[in-house]
């Protein structure tokens, strides 16, 4: 799981992996609040349900999961960080969750549940930790776990769609293209538009794929701007690092004060990738999932 490059990308855990501290993956949530609850709306998680939040850091959407199911239901979490267990442990015992909640450390190449426990899976953010490899044997590990005719979603960041203004439009796009050359953490990154045929190939059915454009726009909120300034100057020193553009020097500095995002037309934003799929069998939760504007069944 982990590649050399994770270093580069800082905010590491216990676990060595890039970008997965909870300092920045709750700075990245609260700036996107709004889209990823709204893409969680359209993982077809029912009333009543067991669901697994698969890699659920320190625990952001774990509140909104155990609403979602209601106290008919029951939330179990895993996250292979154990600093992150125990903050969303934690975290449960000040947010009084509408359900059971239960949260463990657990690595989702093995995971510690029988055949069949769940009634879906909400994997957000994780899988871009995955090499391809891993990334199929994680899909049939959560797909041994999950009951037939229930549900697997999985959302992620797509990296195609990340840009910024005012600058050079393809600056982050230059980026990923070079970093992403090599396997590793950039490439997984850009991966995720191609989830469909991941859960495809895991032997899912029904599968459905939709990606939205997240958008900030000047003045950013206090949250978007916490995250993109320290995010991009992480990039901004691998660009430089690889012998990119000197465009980056502009976001090397989250507290410049000629910062491009802080400028009247500053602008930055993220692809968001949210795939769907069925555990093939029997359902138990009848009824159809109402379909987005822009979502595709494959």
């Amino acid at each position: 799981m982990l590649t050399d490059d994770h270093r580069a990308w800082g905010f590491t855990t216990s676990t060595g992996l890039g970008f997965t501290h909870h300092t920045i993956v709750d700075a990245h949530f609260d700036a996107c609040r709004d889209a990823y609850l709204g893409l969680l709306g359209q993982a077809g998680i029912r009333p009543g349900a067991h669901v697994l939040d698969a890699g659920c850091g320190g625990g952001d959407f774990l509140p909104w999961l155990a609403d979602l199911v209601g106290p008919q239901g029951r939330v179990s979490a895993v996250d292979l960080a154990e600093e992150n267990v125990a903050l969303a442990a934690e975290r449960l015992t000040q947010w009084s969750p509408a359900c059971p909640v239960d949260v463990r450390r657990a690595d989702l190449l093995e995971l510690p549940f029988a055949d069949g426990t769940f009634d879906a899976v909400w994997c957000a953010n994780t899988v871009q930790y995955l090499s391809d490899s891993e990334l199929a044997l994680a899909l049939r590990e959560l797909r041994r776990v999950v009951r037939p005719g229930g549900t697997i979603a999985v959302k992620d960041l797509d990296a195609h769609l990340i840009t910024a203004r005012p600058t050079d439009p393809y600056l982050f796009a230059d980026f990923f293209r070079a970093a992403g050359r090599t396997p590793g953490y950039a490439a997984q990154l850009l991966r995720t538009r191609d989830l469909y045929r991941h859960l495809k190939a895991a032997g899912l059915t029904d599968v459905r794929q939709r990606t939205v454009l997240i958008e900030h726009f000047a003045p950013l909120t206090p949250q978007a701007r916490a995250f993109y300034t320290q995010s991009s100057a992480r990039l901004a020193e691998q660009a430089l690092a690889l012998g990119l553009s000197d465009e980056w020097r502009r976001f090397a500095d989250p507290d410049a004060a000629d910062h491009p995002l802080d400028g009247p037309d500053g602008y930055i934003s993220e692809g968001n990738v949210l795939a769907v799929g069925t555990v093939p069998g029997e359902r138990e939760f009848r009824g159809p999932v109402a379909r987005s504007a822009g979502e595709e069944h494959i």
